[in-house]
C-alpha cells in the first residue's frame, strides 16, 4: 500500500495501484464529511433525555490470567463517569477516563487470578444517572497446536476472501450494506468469504502449501472495500465473509489439516468511514484531523539519495527512515501523513491508543489461535510502537511470527525494518521477517525485462543484513500488482521459471491465489480476478484437475511437484545456499543441509547453454555421482567440475553424492 513518486512504464504496476486504491476511497472521504457527524449526533441526542448508554465496549471479552489488566473503550454517550464498579469480587477498576463530552469512558480493569469463567456486570455512575455493560471474561483454551509461527518448512498462500470461493450465498449483500454485491463489477463485493476458503482446505492442501494469508477481515465500510483495507471496526469480521464464528472455525480446520493462517493486520490506519473520523476517542487519537492533516507522501526527490533525475521511482523514500542524518522533516509525511491523503493515521505514539492496537492483537490471537501476523505498510509505523506491540505479543505467544510489508527494492533498506538487533535509533523493531521486496523486483526484472541474471545473486549477497536470511519471504506476485501471466514479456515458460527460483532459493516462499494455475489480470483490480470455480456456475472448475484447462493443468502440476520435491528434499528448505555460477542469463546455486546436497540449475537465455563449472573449494567439489531430480536438463561430473546442458528458459535440479 504505498504511493510511488512519478508514474514510468517500469513501475507503471505500482501507480496504477496506489492512484485506483486512493479513488476507491475518495467517495468515502464525502460521505464522511458530510454525514457521520449527523449519524452520530441524531441518536445521542435523543438519547440523552434517558441519561447515559453504552453502545459498544472494546474490545468485547477478555480472559482470565491473559494480562494482569485490560483497558476497555466503551463507546456511548453521557459517559462522563464517577464511578464504576463490577458485580465480581475478583474484578477492580482501577482508574477510568471520560473524553469527547462523554462520548468515549476508557476503563481500565484488574482481573483477579482467581476469575470465575462468566459474565461481568459492570455499572457506570454518571452525573445524568447510571448505566451498565457487559464484559464476558473465560478460562483461556488449551494453546496445543495453534499460536505456530513459521518455520522454514512451510510455504504460504496468499487469498482475497472475497475473490476465492462463495461457500455461503446468503452473506454476499448483508442488509447492512445494500447495492455492494455485484460479480460484474471489479470493485464490488463477489460474494467470496470464509466459508468458501474453508471448503476448499483439501485442494490447498494437495497444491502442498502450509500457511495462508488472508487479507483482511475485519468489518470495512465501504460498497468498493472488498479488499479489507478500509476497517470501521476492528473487533468485528466483514459481514460479507462471515462471522467469528467462520473465522474461529476456518482457522480450527486449517490446524486439523496441519495449515497454518495468518492474519492480515493494519496499524497504520483505518478508513475513511470508521465513526472515529468524525468524533475521535481523543484530540490526538489520529496525526490531525480529517480537515486538517498532512500527507503520506514524502518531500525528497529521488535524486537525494542519488537517483538519476530520469530514473524511475516505484516506491517512497524509505531511505530517509533507515538514515541517522535524516531530519524528522525528512520523515515525518511517511510516519505520521494519512495514507494518500486519506486514510487516517492512527497516531500510535499516543500511549492508549498503542495499548488500543497491542489488545487488538492479543484478541485475535487469543479468540482464534493464529500462527502470525502479515503487518501491513510496515515502515508507515513509529519503530517504538513497534517494539511496544512486539512485546506485548511475544509475552503470551513467543512462537508467533510477524511478516512486514516493506515495499522497496534495496535490501539495505529493507532489512532495517527486520527485528532482532537494535539499529542507529536503539530499538529493536521486534518485526520476526520482512517479505523480499528486493528479490521481487529482481525476478520481475530478470523474467520480463531480460535484466542480468546475475541481480539475483546480488540480492543473496546481501543476506548477510539481516538476523535471519532464513526466514525471508519470497514471492513474485501478490495483491498489490499486476499478474505474472499478464505480465509484458511473460509466458508460460518464464511462470514456470518464477516458481522454480521462488520455491528454491532460501526463505519461506509466497504463493498469490491463482498464479499456480496462471491466472491472467493486468492491474488493480483486474489483478484480484475471482478463482474459477469458487462460484456456482462457473465455466470451469479449477479447483479440480477435471474442470482446469490444459494450460492450467500443466502449471498447477509443475507448482504441485516443486512443493512436493521441497517438502520432500530438506536441503530445499533447510539448506544452505551456496553459489556456483551467475551471469547474464544463468544462475546455478546448491543446497546444502546435514543429509544431502542439490544443485539447482536456471535458464533465462531463449537458446540452450553449456556451462562448465569449477568444484573446487566448494560444498559440492567431493560429488561423485549426480542424478536429475526435476526437469530437463543433462549434468556430467568430470573430475572437480560439472559440465551441465541446460534447455532454453529452463529450471532443473540435480542431487549429488
Amino acid at each position: 500500500m504505498l504511493l510511488p513518486v512519478k508514474r514510468t512504464l517500469y513501475f507503471g504496476y505500482l501507480v496504477t495501484r496506489r492512484y485506483l486504491r486512493a479513488l476507491l476511497f475518495l467517495i468515502s472521504v464525502v460521505v464522511v464529511f458530510c454525514g457521520a457527524l449527523a449519524v452520530l449526533a441524531r441518536p445521542q441526542q435523543a438519547a440523552k433525555e434517558a441519561g447515559p448508554a453504552v453502545t459498544t465496549v472494546a474490545p468485547p471479552n477478555w480472559w482470565v490470567g491473559l494480562t494482569p489488566e485490560v483497558m476497555l473503550l466503551l463507546s456511548g454517550h453521557d459517559l462522563e463517569a464517577t464511578h464504576v464498579a463490577c458485580n465480581l469480587p475478583t474484578l477492580r477498576v482501577s482508574r477510568t477516563q471520560a473524553t469527547a463530552g462523554g462520548n468515549y469512558l476508557f476503563v481500565w480493569l484488574k482481573i483477579g487470578s482467581d476469575t470465575k469463567s462468566g459474565t461481568a456486570i459492570c455499572r457506570i455512575t454518571a452525573p445524568k444517572g447510571t448505566t451498565s455493560f457487559e464484559l464476558p471474561i473465560a478460562a483461556r483454551a488449551p494453546a496445543l497446536g495453534k499460536f505456530q509461527g513459521l518455520s522454514p518448512d512451510d510455504v504460504m498462500y496468499l487469498i482475497m476472501p472475497d475473490r476465492f470461493a462463495n461457500g455461503d450465498s446468503t452473506n454476499d449483500e448483508p442488509a447492512e450494506a445494500p447495492g455492494s454485491h455485484n460479480r460484474s463489477k471489479p470493485r464490488a463485493y463477489h460474494g467470496g468469504d470464509l466459508r468458501g476458503i474453508q471448503n476448499h482446505l483439501p485442494y490447498l492442501k494437495d497444491l502442498g502449501v502450509t500457511t495462508l494469508w488472508l487479507t483482511p477481515i475485519v468489518k470495512n465500510g465501504a460498497a468498493q472495500d472488498y479488499h479489507g483495507y478500509g476497517a470501521v471496526d476492528l473487533y468485528a469480521v466483514d459481514a460479507h465473509l462471515g462471522a467469528l464464528k467462520d473465522y474461529v472455525e476456518l482457522v480450527a480446520a486449517a490446524h486439523k489439516q496441519g495449515m497454518k493462517i495468518f492474519f492480515d493486520i493494519v496499524p497504520n490506519h483505518v478508513g475513511p468511514k470508521h465513526l472515529w473520523v468524525a468524533n475521535p476517542p481523543l484530540p490526538d487519537w489520529f496525526h490531525g484531523t480529517l480537515q486538517h492533516h498532512i500527507d503520506s507522501f514524502s518531500p525528497l526527490k529521488g535524486n537525494f539519495y542519488g537517483k538519476a533525475g530520469d530514473q524511475a521511482t516505484g516506491n517512497d523514500p524509505f531511505e530517509s527512515l533507515i538514515d541517522p542524518h535524516a531530519s524528522m522533516r525528512m520523515k515525518r509525511n511517511l510516519t505520521e501523513g494519512w495514507f494518500f491523503g486519506i486514510l487516517p493515521d492512527l497516531n500510535t505514539e499516543n500511549p492508549l491508543v498503542e495499548q488500543y492496537l497491542v489488545q487488538n492483537s492479543i484478541w485475535w490471537a487469543e479468540t482464534c489461535g493464529l500462527d502470525g501476523y502479515r503487518v501491513d505498510t510496515f515502515p508507515y509505523v513509529g519503530r517504538k510502537f513497534w517494539a511496544t506491540w512486539h512485546a506485548g505479543l511475544r509475552r503470551l505467544y513467543p512462537n508467533l511470527t510477524t511478516v512486514g510489508e516493506v515495499f522497496h527494492p534495496d535490501p539495505s533498506v529493507t532489512s532495517f525494518f527486520a527485528g532482532g538487533v537494535r539499529r542507529y535509533d536503539g530499538i529493536d523493531s521486534g518485526l520476526s521477517t520482512v517479505f523480499d521486496f528486493p528479490m521481487f523486483f529482481a525476478l520481475r526484472e530478470v523474467l520480463l525485462r531480460n535484466a542480468p541474471t546475475g541481480r539475483i545473486a546480488d540480492v543473496l549477497r546481501h543476506d548477510a543484513l539481516y538476523p535471519h536470511p532464513e526466514g525471508l519471504v519470497p514471492f513474485f506476485a501478490n495483491h498489490d500488482v499486476p499478474r505474472f501471466a499478464s505480465a509484458e514479456g511473460s509466458t508460460l515458460a518464464k511462470l514456470r521459471l518464477a516458481f522454480g527460483l521462488t520455491l528454491t532459493l532460501r526463505g519461506i516462499p509466497e504463493i498469490y491465489y491463482g498464479d499456480e494455475i496462471g491466472m491472467p489480470a493486468g492491474r488493480d483490480p483486474d489483478n484480484r480476478r475471482d478463482f474459477p470455480g469458487g462460484w456456482i456456475g462457473d465455466k470451469n472448475d479449477a479447483f479440480t484437475q477435471a474442470g482446469r484447462t490444459r494450460d492450467q493443468q500443466e502449471i498447477f502440476a509443475y507448482v504441485q511437484a516443486l512443493l512436493r520435491l521441497r517438502r520432500e528434499h530438506a536441503a530445499l528448505h533447510r539448506g544452505q545456499l551456496w553459489h556456483l555460477a551467475s551471469d547474464e542469463s544463468s544462475y546455478v546455486f546448491a543446497r546444502e543441509s546435514d543429509e544431502e546436497l542439490l544443485v539447482a540449475a536456471f535458464n533465462n537465455a531463449e537458446q540452450p547453454r553449456e556451462l562448465h563449472i569449477s568444484l573446487t573449494d566448494t560444498p559440492v567439489q567431493k560429488a561423485s555421482a549426480i542424478e536429475l531430480l526435476f526437469g530437463d536438463a543433462k549434468a556430467e561430473l568430470t573430475g572437480r567440475e560439472i559440465h551441465l546442458t541446460l534447455p532454453a528458459q529452463s529450471f532443473s535440479i540435480f542431487s549429488l553424492n
